[in-house]
């Protein structure tokens, strides 16, 4: 995917997302401040897309339906969006990846087929994914809390990925 950069990292009680906010067409910047990561289920869900903002708008109201549907189940939601993701035909072409997170657990879904949860609490997608996960891997075993990695990461991301920028929105969960 690219056009974005989404990290998510759980460190010290709280699960961190945050996107950039670059929008690209070709080569071209066609906007700089989208937001990419949005609250999900009343507050008590997070994610961000990496992708088309029209399949990743069209992802979210279906896992929004999931969640209404299983309440306080955010896996089984995503298994259940994943499902009908891989099967249905209109689905099927979306091409986007979401991580999403609640006070539990955090996940990457992709159109694949695929709920994974990171085994070390990190996660990234999209064009400047890689750039962002190395860092915050760097950086998860030193004093600095999850939302600090997230946004350091992010900007590191954006030194190098062309396809990201420093506009970052964050959203934030307290385990407790």
């Amino acid at each position: 995917m690219h056009a974005t950069t989404i990290l998510m990292v759980r460190k010290g009680g709280r699960v961190v997302i945050g996107g950039d906010g670059q929008v690209s067409l070709g080569q071209t910047i066609v906007k700089g401040n989208a937001r990419k990561v949005r609250r999900l289920a009343k507050g008590g869900v997070i994610g961000g897309f990496a992708g088309s903002t029209a399949d990743a708008f069209t992802l979210f109201e279906r896992l929004e339906a999931k969640l209404e549907q299983y309440p306080g189940q955010l896996t089984r939601a995503c298994v259940e969006l994943t499902k009908d993701w891989r099967t249905d035909r209109y689905l099927r072409r979306l091409e986007a990846m979401m991580l999403v997170a609640d006070k539990e657990v955090g996940l990457l879904l992709s159109g694949a087929g695929d709920v994974l949860e990171p085994e070390n609490g990190i996660a990234a997608i999209g064009s400047g994914g890689n750039y962002a996960l190395a860092a915050a891997r760097a950086l998860a075993d030193s004093e600095i809390d999850a939302e600090t990695i997230v946004r350091r990461s992010l900007n590191i991301a954006a030194e190098i990925c062309v396809y990201t920028n420093a506009n970052i929105v964050i959203e934030t969960l307290d385990e407790t």
